[in-house]
């Protein structure tokens, strides 16, 4: 702690060491118990936060699911109120046809009569009163007119109401809640758990795809009322008016359709050539407006960045594809009980690839696909729809040695990807605390435990080459993270952590997810805290050496000695998993700081054979593999950290050195060997050492066994 911020906090921590050392010099191990104790709390304590956070986050969706259902009423009671009034008007102009029937009978009967005037003594007098008569029906008619006239104003406001109403509910579906739910169907690929329910925000598409269409359908009676009454009156600016209402419901109408038709399994972000895969896509109001009556047909292709970004200014599909895809169209199928009008594919398959011209220092890894999923169909007879959605970023792959490449290119997308972006473009150089964050969700999501502030600043040192610096304000370039190699290593920093993510999901969870693995600290750290234990006790790091590597270090019999184990590779714990491994060398016995190993590891270890059926059934003897330290105790040693194995030359035993007795802190490791336990005839065993040549330490393959 240099710096004039860490003044005050290295003085508190020196004061705090020496009453320490006063009260608990004589008992440590009251200090490891009251600490112990402090961790558990704290740790009940961020469980009970991250409890409240979910309900929080729990409530605030169910806060807008109520905003959103809320909104909706309004507006369909609005509606409703609309329709009232369309209702009126149409009795309203029910009424002014027969009035104006009548108006006409009257006048073509007074214009009879004037025409038989000379020969009906009365003609005069009919005349007069059917002229009062046509003058009534005239007044009556002008009357109703305008009032016809003011009402279709009112209804037409009511409509474009109507539309305002609407406008804020669509955009916040579309563009807030759609939004979030790809975005977070994005940062699922790194590991995020969904948040929104896609069949939520259906039920608010299909609402208010519902309103919408009533809406436009009264927007078309407001036109079939102005073509009716301009027969008998103008109706200035109406038809202007309402053709624009007309055009912004369509608008709506087909903003909706396109937002929703969404990719609810998006394909492998890593794809291989010739390996079947699988997507399926959704039009979340496919239930609505009999869509599911065509049997829309939806297509599949491969685009490049390019393509894509040439898709999108154009806001359509143009045929175009850099690739071949086997199995690439399939029908909308409806579901009535879940209300989806789906495809789903189930054996698509990449047959190959046109890739661009790299520069640089691109690789094929670095290139960005998408999948192109796109459909045509009819509403009605007037409304035609042509709907595509790209899938998240694709990187194509032949090899399975090119995805951890791929990963890299797909995890950096998928956590730094902003909204609205050019495909399929990133910031070149991200803040720490950004990736720190992305790498806690991926590793959490592979392992079921997240990693520690003390493991993000293990690997912030590691992928900046630097320590004893704030990390919290520098920022990781996409080169550093994937591109140039560590100092004396011949692999980048991602190609070290996805081999540590790798084994650790495949081969370590349980142990990782119970907290027995302290993983990520450096070897000179872990040797130099462990001289201050008790002899035996070890603790599980990565390898800052080998990719996908797993070591054991632990205190020797000097306070000064501690030794680490050549590290475990995927192989290896494929042969025999950890615990037994662990439980093979009974000099281990306590788990960093002060926990029994078989407590810790006793309900992975695996059920040993039975001794009493030496032959199996097919009448081989079955032989037991276990890991053994030359120059160790082991299975059938003495006790003494010596072999007993009676065919073993003693010889070619070899002392480990202290870490005392080098010259620089970092040790080389231990080497382990596997021993070949014949089965037991009666009680005794006859024991076979496989480590026919021990001065040559290097690490025997297990494989053969």
């Amino acid at each position: 702690m240099v710096t004039n911020e860490q003044f005050v906090s290295k003085l508190k921590l020196i004061d705090t060491a020496k009453l320490y050392k006063e009260k608990y010099s004589q008992n440590p191990k009251e200090l490891i118990r009251i600490i112990k104790k402090c961790l558990e709390s704290e740790s009940i304590m961020a469980q009970q936060n991250n409890s409240l956070m979910e309900v929080n986050v729990k409530s605030s969706q169910e806060l807008e699911n109520i905003e959103i259902t809320q909104q909706m009423d309004l507006i369909s009671n609005h509606i409703t109120h609309t329709n009232e009034i369309r209702i009126t008007i149409q009795s309203d102009i029910d009424s002014f046809n027969i009035l104006y029937s009548e108006c006409s009978k009257c006048s073509q009967h007074l214009q009879h009569m004037r025409n038989q005037r000379m020969s009906i003594p009365q003609g005069p007098e009919i005349e007069r009163k059917l002229k009062q008569e046509k003058e009534l029906y005239e007044g009556q008619l002008k009357t109703q007119s305008l009032s016809l006239n003011n009402a279709l104003c009112v209804y037409i406001n009511k409509l474009n109401e109507s539309l305002n109403l609407l406008s804020p509910v669509q955009a916040h579906i579309i563009d807030k809640a759609l939004i979030q739910w790809k975005r977070e169907q994005q940062l699922a690929g790194n590991g995020y758990k969904y948040m929104k329910d896609i069949d939520v925000i259906q039920t608010w598409c299909e609402k208010l795809c519902d309103l919408i269409w009533i809406t436009r359908s009264q927007i078309k009676e407001a036109d079939r009322f102005r073509v009716n009454l301009g027969r008998y009156f103008e109706l200035p600016q109406s038809c202007e008016i309402i053709n624009t209402l007309l055009d912004m419901t369509t608008q709506y109408l087909s903003s909706l359709v396109a937002s929703t038709f969404v990719i609810i399994t998006q394909p492998p972000q890593v794809l291989k050539t010739n390996t079947r895969f699988v997507a399926e896509v959704r039009l979340l109001i496919g239930g609505k407006l009999n869509i599911h009556m065509t049997s829309p047909v939806v297509k599949v292709s491969i685009v490049s960045e390019s393509q894509a970004n040439q898709i999108i200014g154009r806001n359509k599909p143009d045929g175009e594809s850099c690739g071949e895809i086997l199995n690439c169209t399939g029908k909308m199928e409806y579901q009535p009980v879940q209300r989806h009008l789906s495809t789903n594919f189930r054996s698509m398959q990449l047959k190959k690839i046109k890739r661009t011209e790299k520069k640089g220092t691109e690789s094929v890894m670095d290139e960005k696909f998408s999948i192109l999923f796109s459909s045509k169909f009819f509403i009605g007879n007037e409304l035609q729809f042509e709907v595509w959605n790209l899938s998240l970023p694709v990187v194509v792959i032949v090899h399975g040695n090119q995805d951890p490449h791929a990963w890299a290119t797909v995890t950096w997308d998928n956590a730094f990807a902003e909204p609205g972006r050019v495909p399929f473009n990133v910031p070149d150089k991200v803040p720490w605390r950004n990736v720190a964050e992305a790498l806690n969700m991926k590793f959490s999501a592979a392992t079921g435990r997240g990693l520690s502030e003390e493991s993000l600043t293990f690997l912030a040192e590691k992928a900046f080459r630097m320590q004893n610096v704030d990390f919290n304000h520098m920022v990781l370039s996409w080169s550093q993270f994937c591109k140039e190699p560590l100092p004396q290593r011949s692999f980048t920093f991602w190609e070290w952590f996805y081999a540590v993510m790798k084994i650790t999901r495949e081969h370590l969870k349980g142990p990782w997810t119970d907290g027995a693995i302290m993983g990520f600290i450096r070897k000179s750290d872990a040797e130099e805290m462990l001289t201050r234990y008790a002899t035996g006790t070890f603790l599980l790091r990565f390898s800052d050496s080998e990719l996908g590597g797993l070591t054991v270090a632990w205190a020797g019999s000097n306070d000064s000695d501690a030794y680490s184990l050549h590290p475990f590779s995927a192989k290896d714990l494929s042969i025999r998993n950890l615990a037994d491994r662990l439980l093979d060398l009974p000099y281990l016995t306590k788990l960093y700081p002060d926990i029994d190993k078989n407590q810790a590891f006793g309900k992975y270890y695996t059920q040993p054979p039975n001794i009493s059926t030496p032959v199996t059934s097919n009448g081989y003897l079955k032989p037991l593999l276990v890991t053994h330290v030359p120059g160790w105790g082991g299975p059938g040693t003495n006790g003494q950290g010596m072999n007993s194995y009676p065919n073993t030359p003693q010889n070619h035993m070899f002392h480990v050195n202290s870490p005392g007795n080098c010259s620089i802190r970092e040790t080389s490791s231990v080497h382990s060997e596997p021993v070949n336990n014949m089965m037991a005839f009666g009680n005794d065993s006859l024991e076979m050492d496989f480590s026919s040549n021990l001065n040559d330490i290097s690490h025997v393959d297990e494989a053969f066994f």
